[in-house]
């Protein structure tokens, strides 16, 4: 369960190519106090996000089977966004060469 988002190259430790509102995004949607599942009519539960700009709005994301597999997307969620802000920081070293 992730978002679409338009890849940049960070070979220059540069984060000018991501747009200050697809940061916020991630950012909102790594806290999962921003969630929650709801039952739909046809036994289904679905995962939904807070809207970023409007409260009281709920942004529908999946639809699963379990409320277990439905929350274990959430989490699967939050884990992806949070190392692409943690790539926002720039390219991590994982090995130098003298």
């Amino acid at each position: 369960m992730t978002y679409f988002y338009k890849t940049y190259s960070w070979g220059n430790n540069s984060t000018q190519g991501i747009p200050e509102g697809t940061r916020k995004l991630w950012e909102h949607i790594v806290e999962k106090k921003n969630w929650r599942i709801v039952q739909l009519p046809n036994g289904f539960f679905q995962a939904e996000h807070k809207d970023l700009n409007d409260e009281n709005k709920w942004i529908d994301v999946t639809r699963r089977e379990t409320v277990d597999s439905c929350e274990a997307a959430i989490d699967g969620s939050i884990e992806h966004y949070l190392k692409k802000i943690e790539f926002l920081k720039g390219p991590k070293v994982v090995k130098s060469f003298k």
